[in-house]
């Protein structure tokens, strides 16, 4: 093999990120199952809770999810189904076995994370940059197939009748059988596609091209809606949409005031923490619930509060504001027409 041989052989230089991106995917796997239990739905760390993070701004998908989410059962075997699939596929990656078809997995699963989740990420747009990259990482392992150092290619030297067949060259590896004039347009097209996606969804998600820059995991957003009162019940809906994912917001005070701004019914950070878990009724697998201190609401998480207030059994009719205040000092309301 002469040097422009070694040089041209894509399947070889592509090793490492061979490598790297099947254990990336395998890792998932063994850290969900052989670390810890994260499948288990009753374990702190329920990759279900974590799916459900992704819901409030996932592009495209978010039917999908919102039906897993409010499908506890239909959800676990999905996360069950996902992990395996990540582990088989990040295996066979780093194997070098069916590896055109491992990448195109490897496309669709990346594909699948930054349409969901592409919005979270504190400093470095963290799942943004794991989503395009895994996308573009697909399609270029999809081209190179794996060459030396692969079961591929340990097949094809010793002749193996799978390998006899036409198919073998788009789901394993070896010269893709595509016409050499319409290759370069094949590559061409197939690029510009990942590289609109990536600034697609960079606009989309944080604003990356024009206008303000914006990033929806640094501080947490609440959306209140369905406000009521009825009797001596104060009830509405709320729907945590942004901020941080690996923790609540805290809520220290829910606050009803009427048109004068004179507080008719006050629930303090103690009152919170000791609230009746009855009274709570969560749409979803991540679950607004008391904490130590305060009512904890995860990222994704949506509940119906119902707060009983002997002082609101004969209020008069008017304009009332609900104001919710989280223990960094952001707070949001809603008015409430009785």
């Amino acid at each position: 093999m002469n040097n422009n041989n070694i040089k041209s052989d894509a399947g070889l230089l592509t090793l490492a990120l061979r490598l790297v991106i099947g254990w990336t995917y395998f890792s998932a796997f063994f850290r969900r199952i052989i670390l810890e239990n994260k499948l288990d739905p009753d374990a702190p760390g329920y990759i279900g809770e974590k799916f459900n993070h992704f819901l409030p701004n996932a592009l495209g998908i978010k039917p999908l999810i919102l039906y897993l989410v409010e499908n506890p059962d239909a959800l676990w075997v999905n996360m069950v189904a996902f992990t395996i699939i990540e582990g088989i596929v990040g295996l066979l990656l780093m194997f070098g076995l069916f590896t055109r078809l491992m990448s195109v997995a490897v496309f669709g699963l990346a594909m699948g994370i930054l349409l969901s989740s592409g919005w979270i990420g504190t400093t470095c747009l963290d799942e943004w940059q794991i989503g395009v990259l895994g996308i573009a990482t697909g399609f270029m392992l999809f081209l190179s197939g794996s060459s030396k150092y692969s079961v591929d290619n340990y097949l094809m030297k010793n002749n193996f009748a799978i390998t006899k067949h036409k198919w073998f060259a788009w789901v394993g590896s070896g010269v893709l059988p595509i016409k050499i004039n319409i290759f370069p347009k094949f590559v061409l097209i197939g690029s510009l596609f990942i590289f609109g996606m990536t600034l697609m969804t960079n606009q989309v998600f944080h604003g990356g091209l024009w206008g303000t820059l914006h990033n929806k995991s640094v501080k947490p957003k609440l959306e209140i809606t369905e406000g009521k009162l009825d009797g001596d019940k104060l009830s509405f809906d709320v729907f945590r949409t942004e901020g941080v994912d690996v923790y609540g917001s805290w809520v220290i005070a829910i606050e009803l005031f009427d048109e004068q701004g004179i507080p008719i019914a006050q629930y303090t950070q103690n009152d919170l923490a000791l609230l009746n878990k009855a009274h709570i009724s969560n749409y979803y697998v991540a679950k607004i619930k008391p904490g130590k201190h305060s009512l904890v609401i995860p990222l994704g998480a949506k509940a119906k509060m119902t707060l009983p207030n002997a002082g609101l059994a004969n209020l008069a009719k008017g304009i009332y504001t609900l104001k919710i205040t989280d223990i960094g000092g952001a707070y949001w309301e809603h008015q409430i027409n009785k």
